[in-house]
């Protein structure tokens, strides 16, 4: 059994560049629960971090690009957004990931700690250059 202090965790690069979205938001998943490591326990925060770049080139099959919709609810009388995958992918990107990651993640403490690994940016350009972080290939 693994313990949260004893948990070292990596920095890892991906690229989301002709990757189709779901494959994508799994194999992301998978890194930041810590489920390809053999020291995983699924009561421990025991995954990586992960820094996605180019969010907005990722790939969407099939015809999810128009029937795939996106619904935000403001509580009020008529206040549903709706809006579709395609206007998501052009003007927010990087919500959309983010989205798909967090639909794989467990839901309540553990998977709102997890989700908070997750750097997303719509461009080549990020933030985390400091901690030194490894390219993973994920289009395999």
């Amino acid at each position: 059994m693994a313990k949260a202090q004893e948990v070292k965790r990596n920095w890892y690069v991906v690229d989301a560049t002709n990757i189709p979205l779901g494959r994508l938001a799994s194999k992301i998943a998978v890194i930041l629960m810590g489920k390809n490591k053999p020291t995983y326990t699924p009561h421990v925060d025991c995954g990586d971090n992960v820094i996605v770049i180019n969010a907005s080139k990722v790939k969407l099959t099939g015809d999810a690009e128009h029937k795939k919709n996106y619904y935000n609810v403001s509580e009020y009388n008529g206040g549903l957004r709706t809006r579709s995958s395609g206007v998501m992918l052009r003007e927010f990107p990087v919500e959309m990931i983010e989205r798909a990651v967090w639909g794989m993640l467990p839901k309540g403490r553990l998977g709102r700690s997890i989700s908070k690994k997750l750097f997303v940016y719509a461009d080549e350009k990020h933030e985390q250059e400091a901690q030194k972080p490894v390219v993973l290939d994920l289009s395999k």
